[in-house]
């Protein structure tokens, strides 16, 4: 009979930012021991509180599926005689494999008779396997930190207080580390019982929610968010559900009860990210707004403790978050007593990296990276706020507030620099100098963050490669993968025609970074490009060839690209591709081209028609890769197409007479030469 199974590892109170990587660990793990055990289930689901993590396995079989093991020994003309008698070659198979030679079984291979050992073993029962199973399972959990305890071998998150197992309505016994399995749970720390009884798996989630437990997140997930709702309606406002701050809420408390609470309106005279950061990240609450965006005095938290008098605990929380917005006030009435202007010379005693300076210097390298960056782009009439923008752009690192919640790093940059009358745009850039924070995240809005952002990645870049810190298949110390990637986001996002060879040269010469090291660091910026392009499903060949033509100005790699996607189906490009490929093969093959092609030694009219067609579209080919027309190099390539093609069908190139088939190889190159100026088409597919 299937029974469901029940491990509940119970512990003290794990971080809930642990919760999540261990549960799915734990289904990993469980998956990877019955599959290894040949222990036949249903569905496997983990669950967690903080103070328990809970694998429940449902209809696990009361037996292993059974094994035959085949193993090939001799032929069987060598194991047997004529006779049919075994011979010593038989009996020494037998007796490896733990088999009377009797049962040895005639197989064919390959038109062969060979002797085989076939050992059937019978399935054990699975209440035999479980114990070292689930010892196997908890043994294998790691967390990003853990503590010793019981002896100095024992890791956990925290110590484990109690182990519940239960295989139907029979304990699943084993031992770890001292502490024995059995039926015994505890409730709910304030509400349930101290001690709770599980008669049956089946039984347990009821038990546990009867004790003030609801074991299963998703079930705590949704009577959360049922009684925000109710909180919305009575305060006619909407709740913030962050969702990393939802998780976080999710994983400390075992029995959900939502409550508001309020602050004085004078609050909302700071910076509302101020007030959501410290109510977030002090507190763990959620902010609240009216319907039209604006913040509100009030708040959301989630209690694990269901008392009588909910008003105790919301004057609690109030008098709590009341401590904590002085603190925010005063941080902000102290950093405007100095301008943004006046902390630059503070950023000297700050370190970046001991080999690159303090954030100072790196401060000044970025003065002078996001001025190149505008010369680059020809962007003279914004060089002057972007200057400003970078040279303000970490100014807030050291203020009181930004000591205080790091994350409002740009964002307090901002407002400061707009109290301090600072342009408008220079202001957001200090903001924006940060966007996108993740692959696919909001852009910067205004060009002048952009660079600024720019600038600081391509130093960062360049500083790691100059100290040797280069991406390895697991490390990235210093970010680059995604400093690239954000990099090709905003240029391709706010359509900045930037030639990142040439930024990146420049800077290599201002922190004196060798020619291998900057080598080395444009292949990588090549590469992660590469991977780019292919996320959005362009092709392989095509990415290839755009980077061949255009190099590292990664917004006319991705035009290139348009370019040749909207003509790759066409009958004319098809046919173009193709010709590369005949005339590279056949180029290949000779020996001696020459380089120049004799007019008078054509014979048919289609060398005469290609060669013009050649000569003609030289000029048009230059003009349209000098001005990055695209649209206008596939019109000059289309009306090339009839002429290569022409010329296959018409004529003979590898002719009898020497000089003429000398001559028509000399144009061959001439035609790929013109072809490898957009690239090897040949490869295109």
């Amino acid at each position: 009979m299937e029974r469901d199974l029940i491990l509940e590892i119970g512990t003290e109170e794990i971080p809930s930012r642990f919760m999540p990587s261990a549960l799915r660990d734990i289904a990993q793990y469980a998956e990877e021991e019955f599959a290894a055990q040949r222990l036949g289930h249903g569905r496997i689901e983990v669950m967690g509180t903080p103070r328990r993590l809970v694998l429940l396995v449902r209809s696990v079989a009361e037996r292993q599926e059974d094994l035959s093991e085949e193993h090939k020994g001799p032929a069987w003309k060598s194991a047997f005689d004529g006779t049919g008698t075994p011979t010593r070659a038989a009996e020494g198979f037998a007796k490896s494999k733990g088999i009377a030679v009797e049962q040895l079984e005639s197989r064919n291979v390959n038109g062969v008779d060979y002797a085989f050992a076939v050992i059937n073993h019978r399935g054990g029962a699975a209440d035999a396997l479980l114990p070292d199973m689930m010892k196997h399972i908890i043994s294998r959990i790691v967390f990003p930190k853990n503590m010793y305890w019981y002896d100095s071998t024992v890791r956990f998150a925290r110590p484990i207080r109690w182990l519940l197992c239960l295989i139907g309505a029979k304990v699943v016994e084993f031992e770890l580390n001292g502490m024995k399995s059995g039926r015994t749970s505890c409730g709910h720390r304030f509400m349930g019982a101290p001690s709770v009884e599980i008669e049956s798996s089946d039984d347990y989630l009821t038990v546990m929610y009867d004790n003030w437990v609801i074991v299963d997140q998703k079930k705590r997930e949704e009577k959360m968010r049922a009684a925000i709702a109710g909180i919305e309606k009575e305060l006619d406002g909407v709740v913030e559900l962050d969702p990393s701050l939802v998780q976080e809420n999710l994983y400390l408390v075992e029995y959900p009860v939502p409550f508001y609470g309020s602050f004085d309106r004078k609050y909302l005279e700071i910076p509302e990210e101020v007030l959501t950061t410290s109510m977030k990240d002090n507190q763990k609450y959620f902010a609240v707004h009216d319907h039209s965006g604006k913040l509100m005095p009030c708040f959301v938290g989630v209690s694990n403790n269901l008392i009588p008098n909910m008003e105790l605990v919301r004057e609690g929380n109030e008098r709590v978050l009341r401590a904590r917005l002085e603190d925010a006030v005063f941080f902000w009435k102290e950093d405007l007593k100095r301008p943004l202007s006046a902390r630059v010379e503070d950023l000297k005693n700050v370190i970046y990296q001991e080999k690159l300076g303090s954030v100072y210097d790196k401060t000044m390298k970025m003065v002078k990276i996001s001025r190149k960056i505008c010369d680059l782009l020809g962007n003279k009439d914004d060089a002057k706020l972007v200057e400003r923008a970078a040279y303000l752009s970490k100014t807030d690192l050291v203020t009181g507030m930004v000591g205080e919640f790091s994350e409002l790093q740009g964002i307090m940059g901002r407002e400061y620099a707009l109290k301090n009358g600072e342009d408008p745009r220079v202001a957001k850039a200090i903001a924006e100098q940060y966007m996108p924070t993740a692959a696919g995240n909001e852009l910067p809005s205004d060009v002048i963050g952009a660079v600024v952002g720019i600038a600081e990645r391509a130093f960062n870049m360049l500083g790691a490669y100059k100290l040797g810190f280069q991406p390895t298949g697991s490390q990235d110390p210093y970010g680059l993968r995604r400093a690239i990637r954000c990099i090709n986001e905003i240029l391709w996002g706010l359509r900045l025609d930037l030639d990142l060879e040439a930024l990146l040269a420049f800077i290599a010469q201002d922190l004196e970074v060798g020619g291998e090291a900057l080598g080395s660091l444009l292949e990588f910026v090549r590469q992660r490009t590469l991977i780019q392009l292919k996320e959005k499903e362009y092709g392989h060949e095509l990415i290839e060839l755009a980077l061949s033509v255009t190099g590292s100005r990664p917004l006319q790699t991705l035009y290139l690209l348009g370019a040749f996607t909207e003509v790759k189906q066409e009958d004319w490009f098809t046919k173009l591709v193709n010709s590369a490929v005949r005339v590279k093969n056949i180029l290949t093959k000779a020996e001696g081209v020459s380089s120049s092609v004799n007019p008078s030694l054509f014979v048919k009219d289609a060398e005469k028609d290609l060669y013009a067609a050649v000569n003609e579209a030289e000029k048009p080919v230059e003009a349209a890769l000098r001005k990055s027309d695209w649209n206008g190099l596939m019109n000059v390539l289309a009306q090339l197409s009839p002429a290569v093609s022409a010329f296959f069908d018409d004529v003979m190139v590898m002719d009898e007479d020497v000089a003429v088939r000398a001559n028509r190889l000399a144009l061959l190159s001439h035609c790929q030469n013109l072809f490898m100026r957009v690239g090897d088409l040949s490869k295109v597919k």
